[in-house]
C-alpha cells in the first residue's frame, strides 16, 4: 500500500505539482505563527510545547484519519489518503523549477538572467558572484532541497509506515523542516522570536533529520562514486556550518568530484528589496576536494538524484513484495 501511494504521489506531482505557496502550506504556516505568538513567552518549557504542539497535531490528525480510514472503510481508501498526504509533502516540482530556470538560462549564456532566477530563489539581490560560485550555491542548494522536499520525507514516511502509522511520518518530518524556517529570528518587531523558541525548533529540526541525512548520503554514494563519497562525507562534512546538511554535501562533492563549500554567499549579496529580513544568512566553510563547478555539473546533479530516487523505489518495491509473500 505504501509503495502504490508513493509511485501515485510522484505521478500526480509531476502533473500538477502544489505550489510551496498553497493555501495548504498558508495554513500550516499561520498555525506555526498563531502558536508562536501564543506560546513565546522566553521559556523552554513553553517553547517545548509550541513545538510539540506545531508538529504533534497534524502529526497526530493524519494519523488519525489514516486508521478511521483503515479499520471503517479500507485500504484502497486509506492508501488513497496517504497518496494525497504524500503529494502535499513530497515532490521535486516544490522547488525544481527554480533549479530548471538557471540551468537553461546558464546553457543560454545568459547569466544575469541565471543570477536574477538565483536571487529570486535565495531571497538575495546578487550584485557580484562569480560564474563559478554561482554553479556551486546552485548545486548545493538543489542538493539540499531535494533532501528536504524527497528524500528525508521518503525516510520518514518508509520507517513510520513499517510500524502501520500511514503517511503520518512525512507530515512529522515536513512540519519540523516548515516550524525550523518559520521561527527563525524575524527583524520586525511583529514576528519577534525569544531565543529559547529559536533554539527549540533547530534542535528539534536536527534531532528529525539526523538519521534522513545520513541515509541520503549512502544513497548518493551508492549511486555515485562510492569511495570517494564515503571519503569525503567521513572527512569534510564538518567543514559546512550544519551538521546534517554537511554530510549530504559532502557525500554529493565525493558522489560528483565537485568542490563544494568554500567562500560565503553574503560576501556577494545584498538583502533583495523585495525580501523581508528573516532571510538567513550563509555562512562561511572550507571547501571540499573536487573539481571547480561547471555547468555540466548541473546535470550531474540531476542524475545523481534521480538514480537515488529509482533505488528507493526499489528498495520499497522489494520490501513490500517481501511483506506479500511473508
Amino acid at each position: 500500500m505504501s509503495f502504490l501511494a508513493l509511485i501515485f504521489a510522484l505521478l500526480v506531482e509531476q502533473v500538477r505539482p502544489m505550489s510551496d505557496h498553497s493555501w495548504l502550506y498558508r495554513v500550516l504556516r499561520q498555525w506555526a505563527d498563531t502558536l508562536r505568538q501564543n506560546l513565546d513567552a522566553g521559556q523552554p518549557r513553553l517553547a517545548w510545547l509550541a513545538w510539540g504542539l506545531a508538529v504533534g497535531a497534524p502529526t497526530l490528525l493524519v494519523l488519525l484519519v489514516h486508521w478511521l480510514l483503515l479499520f471503517l472503510i479500507g485500504w484502497p481508501v486509506a492508501m488513497l489518503w496517504a497518496m494525497v498526504v504524500l503529494y502535499a509533502t513530497l515532490g521535486f516540482r516544490q522547488f525544481s523549477h527554480h533549479f530548471t530556470a538557471i540551468r537553461d538560462a546558464l546553457s543560454e549564456g545568459d547569466e544575469d538572467l541565471a543570477r536574477e532566477h538565483f536571487a529570486r530563489w535565495m531571497g538575495v539581490a546578487v550584485t557580484e558572484l562569480p560564474r563559478t560560485e554561482l554553479l556551486r550555491h546552485v548545486i548545493e542548494h538543489s542538493v539540499r532541497h531535494a533532501h528536504r522536499h524527497v528524500f528525508g520525507v521518503l525516510a520518514w514516511f518508509s520507517i513510520l509506515a513499517a510500524f502501520g502509522l500511514g503517511p503520518a511520518g512525512a507530515v512529522f518530518y515536513r512540519m519540523s523542516d516548515l516550524v525550523a524556517q518559520r521561527w527563525r529570528q524575524s527583524g520586525q518587531s511583529q514576528d519577534w522570536v525569544s531565543g529559547h523558541l529559536q533554539r527549540v525548533s533547530q534542535t528539534g529540526w536536527a534531532r528529525v533529520d539526523w538519521f534522513p541525512a545520513r541515509l541520503t548520503a549512502a544513497a548518493f554514494a551508492v549511486v555515485g562514486n562510492f569511495e570517494e563519497a564515503v571519503d569525503c562525507w567521513r572527512n569534510h562534512a564538518d567543514r559546512f556550518p550544519d551538521d546534517n546538511d554537511g554530510v549530504v554535501l559532502a557525500a554529493t562533492s565525493g558522489a560528483l568530484n565537485v568542490r563544494l563549500g568554500g567562500e560565503a554567499l553574503r560576501a556577494a549579496v545584498e538583502p533583495a528589496p523585495w525580501m523581508s529580513d528573516a532571510v538567513a544568512e550563509p555562512q562561511d566553510s572550507e571547501s571540499t576536494p573536487g573539481r571547480p563547478p561547471e555547468t555540466a555539473h548541473l546535470a550531474s546533479v540531476v542524475g545523481l538524484v534521480w538514480r537515488s530516487v529509482v533505488m528507493w523505489l526499489v528498495l520499497l518495491a522489494l520490501l513490500t513484495l517481501a511483506r506479500l509473500l511473508g
